[in-house]
């Protein structure tokens, strides 16, 4: 979009929070860059230029606009609606993979040359992977600064950046503030704002953004309706997990509010901050476009009331691809409580014990590795899905088969496929909530089925999934709106106190 010049111009005049993370405003005259909803006076067309990436601004000598945060934004829907090189990659990178691997282990994650992924990524967003990462690396550091009272030392390594004279030089080039200067007005800001002091060991609290609307029902409802024991829970009005990470595991508590979501974030190693949130953002699917996705399901006569009445609906995703893709073929054939029982009870046997103060989680949900070593006789479940699971999870084990970001849709399908007793359902669920894919559709589900006929829609699968071409490419999203139709218990946020300030935007 930041090749449309004329279209950006209109977008920044009228403050667009839409528009958002699609490119970003570069103002010759001061040298600053902003988002395109930045709340102070628009400059004038012929001062304005437009980048598709913070990182391309910083590359070309634009420090951060110290109002609209433009670093803070929500990312571009663009890389959660495709699968080539350069969505997968943007995807890795935001997954930590570049601070972790280098630019050689993010190219070798996603089959190509170091070249080739970066002439791909300077191509269309201005900045190739390091730049990216850098842009990344001082977001992180951002965060780590305002919010949490760890020595700049310790944020600098956290953040990623190999040096505490990098992280210096980065925060100040980004910023025009020393990292210093960052903290001391953060502060100020807060007390203005009746703030807090910012948490300490190893939790932080945190503000995740997402383009309105954001109907939190079925979202959080799903999450909470299939939460397995000692891994998830609802407690005081937020939905927690824990979480397997880079570097040790975390806990996260993610509460809905009407303009964002609050993150409270407990780490044992602060260098999976980046990671962390990153997957929590991916859960909830926060940089969905709701207005071009509702656009398209509203042109069905059929589809339309049911998205005016709730817009904005999100898919529930995964924190891990591995983890679902096991408790989806737990759940083959059974009911949403039986599927819980079944992977409880994986979770008490083989899962690893963490610490949670806080509330009543025990343990982080079993890696592949783990689950690859068990006496299949010792699973109390029929032995054609004993098999199933088995199967797949030696295959995730050593690698065969990697759910990860970084993959193609179509080949992880063909791959799940191959496999004993994947059918359909199994494949396609895994691909909307395991992989992300927002055309995957389940024309067999039962639910959606039902509703289909109760709408008047084809209810046989070949029938509906014909009419379902014109939802394309948002097929995963028409299902969320069409399981909303039952009254059962996904498509609700359970009774509590605080629930009454639930509202979508």
């Amino acid at each position: 979009m930041h090749g449309d010049f004329d279209r950006c111009v209109r977008a920044v005049q009228s403050k667009d929070d839409r528009f958002d993370g699609w490119f970003f405003t570069a103002v010759l005259t001061t040298r600053i860059y902003c988002r395109p909803s930045c709340p102070v006076v628009p400059p004038k067309p012929e001062n304005m230029t437009f980048y598709p990436s913070a990182a391309a601004c910083q590359q070309a000598g634009f420090r951060a606009c110290k109002r609209c945060r433009p670093d803070s934004s929500p990312g571009s829907p663009e890389w959660n609606q495709r699968a080539d090189l350069v969505a997968r990659a943007m995807r890795l990178i935001g997954d930590g993979v570049v601070d972790r691997d280098g630019v050689p282990g993010l190219a070798a994650r996603l089959g190509y040359s170091t070249r080739q992924v970066e002439r791909q990524l300077l191509a269309e967003l201005g900045a190739g992977p390091l730049a990216l990462a850098r842009a990344q690396r001082a977001q992180t550091a951002r965060l780590l600064i305002e919010t949490t009272t760890l020595p700049m030392a310790q944020i600098a390594f956290a953040a990623g950046f190999a040096s505490i004279r990098t992280f210096n030089d980065t925060v100040r080039e980004v910023f025009a503030l020393a990292p210093g200067e960052l903290r001391t007005r953060a502060a100020r800001r807060g007390r203005g704002q009746g703030g807090q002091v910012p948490a300490v060991n190893g939790t932080l609290s945190l503000r995740l953004p997402f383009r309105a609307p954001l109907h939190p029902d079925n979202l959080f409802g799903h999450l909470i309706a299939t939460a397995v024991p000692g891994v998830e829970e609802w407690h005081e009005g937020a939905y927690r997990r824990t979480l397997r990470l880079s570097y040790g595991h975390g806990v996260v508590a993610l509460t809905p509010h009407p303009d964002h979501i609050g993150c409270r974030l407990t780490l044992t190693d602060p260098r999976d901050l980046t990671i962390a949130i990153s997957r929590c953002r991916r859960l909830l699917d926060l940089d969905a476009d709701p207005v071009a996705v509702d656009g398209q399901l509203r042109a069905d006569p059929l589809l339309a009331p049911l998205v005016d009445k709730a817009p904005g609906r999100r898919v529930p995703r995964t924190v891990d691809e591995a983890e679902f893709a096991v408790r989806a073929v737990l759940g083959q054939q059974v009911s949403t409580a039986a599927a819980r029982t079944h992977a409880a009870r994986l979770v008490t046997a083989h899962g690893e014990p963490v610490d949670d103060p806080e509330g009543g989680l025990t343990h982080l949900f079993p890696a592949p590795d783990a689950l690859a070593a068990l006496d299949p006789e010792s699973l109390a479940l029929p032995r054609s899905r004993r098999t199933t699971l088995m199967t797949l999870v030696r295959h995730l084990a050593d690698g065969t088969l990697r759910l990860g970001v970084e993959n193609d849709w179509e080949r992880a399908r063909a791959q799940l496929t191959a496999l004993p007793g994947f059918g359909p359902w199994t494949t396609e669920v895994i691909a909307m909530r395991a992989l992300g894919d927002p055309d995957a559709f389940l024309p067999s589900d039962l639910g959606i089925r039902r509703a289909a006929q109760a709408l008047g829609l084809p209810h046989t699968p070949a029938a509906l999934t014909a009419r379902a071409a014109a939802w394309r490419p948002w097929r995963a999203y028409a299902v969320q709106y069409l399981w909303a139709t039952d009254d059962h218990a996904i498509n609700h946020i359970p009774a509590h106190p605080r629930a009454e300030a639930l509202t979508t935007s």
